[in-house]
C-alpha cells in the first residue's frame, strides 16, 4: 500500500519507510557532507566521496551476495563445517560513472560464487556502456570520448574498449532491422546520406534511410541500407519486399529523390502506391545548371509550376518556362521532363497534403543528425561501422520526446486529408 502526505513538501512513501527513516537518511547524508567538507575531501574526482560510497555501496551488495550463497552471515558459527564457507576477497577495479573504483570481492572455498552486482571478468558498470554510447551517437570518435573519460573521471579507457562497447549495439540493430512493422503507413520517405568507407580506397558509398509517418502522426525509422551508387529496380525490390515481410502491406505515398528504378520496384510491390519526386530536390537540381545570377529568376519561373492548382495548369506553366529558359538551360527542361510523372501526382491533392509530401524535409532534420555523426568519423573502415555510427545517431533522436509530440500536431490536418483522398485505407481495421 502506498501513503501520501498532503503538502507543500509532500513525499510518497512506501510500506517499508517511514518519515522518520527519510529524516535519518537525509541527515546521514548532510553528516557525510559536511565531513568531507571539514577533512577537505572532494566530492568527486579521484578518492572523493562519491567514489568512496560507491566503494561501499558495491562492497556491502558483494557481501550480502556471499552470505546468501553460503548460508551464513560473517563470523557466524554456523559456517564451520558446512560444505562451503568464506575464503576471503580478491581486490578488482571496475570503471563506475564516478571514476575507477577498487572494490574487494568475495570468494568461497568451493568456487562456486558468482556475484551479480559486479559479476565476474566484468570491468564496467553498465552506467558507464551507457555513456561512452550516448558520447559515440552524439558523433565523438572514440578517441575523443577516451579523452573525455580521462578528463572528467580521471578513468583510462582505450579506444579498443569503447570500440568494444560500441560494437554490442550492433545485436540491437539487427533486432531493430527486423522489428515487426504496421500493416499500413500514410507515407514513406527515402533518402540518402553520403559517406566515406574505407574498402581498398575511400570512396562515398550511399546509406540509404526509410522513414514512414504513422497513422497517429509519429516518425519511424523503420531502417538503413547501405549501396554501392549503382542500384536499380532490383536493389529496391529487395529493400521494398523486405518490408512487406516484416508486415508492411500498404503505403499510401512514396516520396523520394528520383532514385533510379525505385518506381518500378514499388510498383511491383505495393501497387497502388504513389510515387511522389521531392520537388525541393528537384529545385535544388535545376539549379545546378543554371547560372549563379539567374537563380532568382529561374526559382520565379518555376514556382508557377509546382504551385499551379492542376496538372493541366501545371503543363502550361511549364511550357512557358520552356519558351523562356529552355534555349539557355535545356538541362533544367530536360531534367523536369525526365521527373514529370513521378512530380505531377501531389497536384492533386488539397493544400494540407501537398505541405508535407512536395519535399523530404521530414527526413532532411534525421539526416542533418546522421551528417553530424558521420562527419566527426571523417571515414570509416568499413560498411558495418558505418552502419553502425549511423544507428547510433537515430537511436539518440529526440530523447526528450518533445519532438514526437511537435510531429503529431503537424501531422494531424494531413491524416485527416489523407483519411478522405484515400478513403477506407487508413482505417484501423487495416492496422
Amino acid at each position: 500500500m502506498t501513503e501520501t502526505a498532503v503538502g507543500p513538501e509532500s513525499v510518497e512513501l512506501t510500506g517499508d519507510e517511514s518519515p522518520s527513516d527519510a529524516t535519518t537518511d537525509e541527515q546521514l547524508i548532510a553528516m557525510l557532507v559536511d565531513r568531507a567538507r571539514s577533512e577537505g575531501l572532494q566530492l568527486t574526482g579521484e578518492g572523493g566521496l562519491l567514489q568512496q560510497l560507491t566503494k561501499r555501496v558495491l562492497e556491502s551488495a558483494l557481501e550480502g551476495e556471499i552470505t546468501d550463497h553460503v548460508g551464513y552471515e560473517k563470523h557466524d558459527p554456523a559456517g564451520k563445517n558446512n560444505g562451503n564457507s568464506r575464503n576471503g576477497t580478491r581486490a578488482k577495479i571496475v570503471l563506475t560513472d564516478v571514476g575507477p573504483v577498487e572494490v574487494k570481492v568475495p570468494r568461497d572455498t568451493a568456487g562456486t560464487f558468482e556475484p551479480q552486482i559486479v559479476k565476474k571478468r566484468q570491468r564496467r558498470l553498465t552506467g558507464v556502456d551507457e555513456m561512452v554510447l550516448s558520447l559515440s551517437a552524439k558523433g565523438l570518435t572514440h578517441g575523443e570520448i577516451s579523452a573525455h573519460l580521462a578528463e572528467v573521471y580521471g578513468a583510462e579507457v582505450s579506444k579498443q574498449t569503447i570500440s568494444t562497447i560500441t560494437d554490442k549495439v550492433m545485436e540491437g540493430m539487427g533486432e531493430w532491422q527486423s522489428r515487426p512493422l504496421d500493416r499500413v503507413y500514410p507515407v514513406l520517405f527515402v533518402d540518402a546520406i553520403n559517406v566515406k568507407i574505407r574498402d581498398g580506397q575511400v570512396a562515398n558509398r550511399p546509406i540509404y534511410v526509410v522513414m514512414a509517418v504513422t497513422v497517429e502522426g509519429h516518425r519511424d525509422i523503420l531502417g538503413i541500407w547501405a549501396g554501392d551508387g549503382g542500384e536499380g529496380a532490383k536493389y529496391w525490390l529487395h529493400v521494398f519486399t523486405e518490408l512487406k515481410n516484416r508486415g508492411l502491406h500498404d503505403v499510401l505515398m512514396l516520396v523520394c529523390d528520383g532514385l533510379k528504378g525505385l518506381p518500378e520496384a514499388v510498383e511491383t510491390v505495393w501497387p497502388r502506391t504513389i510515387v511522389q519526386t521531392c520537388v525541393v530536390h528537384l529545385l535544388r537540381n535545376s539549379f545546378r545548371y543554371a547560372a549563379r545570377q539567374d537563380w532568382d529568376k529561374v526559382a520565379k519561373a518555376l514556382k508557377p509550376v509546382y504551385t499551379a492548382p492542376s496538372e493541366d495548369a501545371a503543363t502550361e506553366r511549364f511550357l512557358e518556362f520552356q519558351e523562356a529558359w529552355g534555349r539557355k538551360y535545356p538541362a533544367i527542361v530536360k531534367l523536369w521532363s525526365d521527373a514529370w510523372a513521378e512530380f505531377v501526382p501531389f497536384l492533386s491533392f488539397d493544400v494540407e497534403i501537398r505541405k508535407v509530401i512536395c519535399s523530404t524535409n521530414a527526413i532532411e532534420s534525421v539526416n542533418a543528425r546522421i551528417r553530424k555523426a558521420v562527419r566527426a568519423r571523417g571515414h570509416f573502415p568499413n560498411e558495418a561501422a558505418a552502419l553502425k555510427c549511423i544507428y547510433m545517431a537515430l537511436m539518440s533522436l529526440d530523447p526528450t520526446g518533445k519532438g514526437r509530440k511537435r510531429w503529431t500536431m503537424r501531422w494531424k490536418a494531413p491524416l485527416n486529408a489523407f483519411q478522405i483522398a484515400f478513403e477506407g485505407r487508413l482505417t484501423p481495421s487495416n492496422n
